[in-house]
This record gives C-alpha cells, sequence and structure tokens, in this order.
C-alpha cells in the first residue's frame, strides 16, 4: 500500500512539473536561491521527505502538495507572482509579509488562517494555524527572533521581541517582549519554562 501511495505521489508531481516550469527557472535564477534552497531542505526534513527528494525534486514536491510553501515561495520571489499563482494557487486564507527580512527556514504547518506581518523574522522558526503576528498601531509590529515557534491560535502583537529559541504556546496572547530561551502561555502571556527550568514569572 505505501509503495503504491510513492508511486502515486511520484506520478502527481511528474504531471504537475509541466505547470511548475516557470516555477522552477525562477528557483533557479532567483537572488535568494540559497535561501529557497534551505527553505526546500528543512521543509523536506520536517515532513520526513528529505531521504526520497533532493533539492530539485524536492522544490516540484513542496510546491504540488504544500500551498503553504507556495505562499512562502512567492513572498521570497516577488517577481511574476501574479502569472504565476495562476498556474499553482497559494492558500488564500494565509498572508506573509515583513518590513524587513525573514530568515531561511520558516515553516508554515496548517497555514489557515494566519496572517504573519513581522518587523523581522529570524532563521529557522516554525509558525501553526490560526496564528496573527500584527501590527498595535501604524508603525509597531514584532521583530522574532532565531528557531522561535509560534503555536496555534497565538496572537503576537506590537512592537515586542520573541527572544531565540523561545515558544509561544497555543492561544497566548504576547504584548510585551519575550526574553530567549522561555516558553510562554496564557492571556496575557507568562513565562512557564525559562532556560529548561520550570518557573512561572510575569514578562
Amino acid at each position: 500500500m505505501y509503495k503504491l501511495i510513492r508511486l502515486t505521489r511520484k506520478i502527481i508531481v511528474g504531471l504537475s512539473m509541466f505547470r511548475l516550469i516557470p516555477h522552477w527557472i525562477i528557483f533557479n535564477i532567483n537572488s535568494q536561491k540559497s535561501v529557497l534552497k534551505y527553505d526546500v531542505m528543512r521543509w523536506l526534513a520536517i515532513i520526513r521527505q528529505d531521504k526520497k527528494y533532493g533539492i530539485q525534486s524536492g522544490f516540484l514536491y513542496l510546491m504540488t502538495f504544500l500551498p503553504e510553501f507556495r505562499n512562502l515561495f512567492y513572498y521570497r520571489i516577488r517577481i511574476f507572482t501574479s502569472v504565476l499563482k495562476c498556474l499553482c494557487r497559494p492558500m488564500n486564507t494565509l498572508f506573509i509579509g515583513a518590513k524587513k527580512e525573514i530568515g531561511p527556514g520558516l515553516f508554515i504547518q496548517h497555514g489557515l488562517a494566519t496572517i504573519i506581518a513581522a518587523e523581522s523574522i529570524g532563521k529557522d522558526c516554525w509558525i501553526n494555524q490560526q496564528v496573527t503576528i500584527g501590527y498595535s498601531n501604524d508603525t509597531d509590529c514584532p521583530i522574532i527572533g532565531n528557531n522561535v515557534a509560534i503555536m496555534a491560535g497565538a496572537k503576537v502583537i506590537g512592537k515586542v521581541y520573541i527572544g531565540n529559541n523561545s515558544i509561544v504556546g497555543a492561544n497566548a496572547v504576547v504584548v510585551k517582549n519575550v526574553p530567549e530561551n522561555c516558553t510562554v502561555v496564557g492571556v496575557p502571556a507568562y513565562i512557564v519554562r525559562k532556560n529548561g527550568n520550570k518557573t512561572k514569572e510575569n514578562l
């Protein structure tokens, strides 16, 4: 059964390749190529497909089966996106934006009803569904550090900084800075783990 599923996926990717020829060309000539490659390898590793696909075939696989990846790809390239989206549609309930940059390796799991409007996002971050990262006024929006995970339903609002290696728990509401190596939960969010140790501290 597993072999049949795997064969079916390969056939679907093969057929999908024809509509993805323009995407594949841009992937290989874009100035963000190194970042795009990093994205591909991280996504493949997380979904446990990295042993089966290389960068080129993995890119085609992700574009075929994961609309969240398409949104990230279109954010990265920022050229010809209106034409490319007609050939391979992104997830229409996922918005990705940043004033400055989004570091390599951003993974978006189940991007349903997710809004990402940050000042910047670091490397190897993880964002789940129904997350809001956004403005508190016309100018103030969050800075997300490296290796940050933001779980389902969480809200990170305003001019706040989420420190490296921190986790924002499901449905937490963050309106204050979060130190590095912390896990925060609750409304408003408070610290329940810091540097690997259990605690209970206000932000």
